[in-house]
C-alpha cells in the first residue's frame, strides 16, 4: 500500500473502511515496513527496571499517521512487536463501519399517555399560583 493510495481514498470524501481492512491483513513484517520507528528511555512507574536503556518503541504509520507506543516490556523487540500488534488492532477497529441505526416511532398510545402526564402536571403546576385575597 502507498501514501497514493491512501490519499486517493482520503480525498473522495468516502469512508476509508476498506482501506482499513486492507492494512490489517497485511503481515506483520509489511506493516513494519510502512512504520517510522522511533526508540526512547521509557518512564513512569518500574524506575530503573524500565529506563535503563532506549527499550521504548514508538511506531508511526506513514500512510496513515497513527502512532503506538509499547513500552510494557524491557525488550525493545518484544515492545516492537507489541506495537505491531496494537497498530493491527487499530486497524481492524477502524475497519469496521458503525452499525446503522433504526429509526423507531413511539406508538400513539405512548404518546397519548405522555401528552395526558403534560396535561396533569401543566394543570398542578398551574395552581402554584399567588393567592391574592380580595380585599373590599
Amino acid at each position: 500500500m502507498s501514501q497514493e493510495l491512501f490519499d486517493e481514498y482520503a480525498g473522495s470524501g468516502k469512508q476509508n473502511y476498506a482501506l482499513y481492512a486492507r492494512y490489517a491483513a497485511q503481515s506483520l513484517v509489511q506493516l513494519e515496513s510502512e512504520c517510522e520507528i522511533d526508540v526512547f528511555h521509557a518512564h513512569g512507574p518500574g524506575g530503573q527496571c524500565v529506563n535503563t536503556a532506549d527499550s521504548a518503541v514508538r511506531m508511526r504509520h506513514i500512510p496513515t499517521g497513527i502512532v503506538v507506543v509499547s513500552r510494557e516490556s524491557r525488550s525493545q523487540f518484544r515492545n516492537r512487536q507489541l506495537c505491531l500488534q496494537k497498530l493491527r488492532h487499530k486497524f481492524e477497529l477502524l475497519a469496521m463501519p458503525p452499525k446503522q441505526r433504526t429509526a423507531t416511532r413511539p406508538t400513539k398510545a405512548s404518546n397519548q399517555r405522555r401528552l395526558n402526564q403534560k396535561k396533569a402536571r401543566s394543570a398542578v403546576k398551574s395552581l402554584r399560583g399567588r393567592y391574592f385575597e380580595e380585599e373590599d
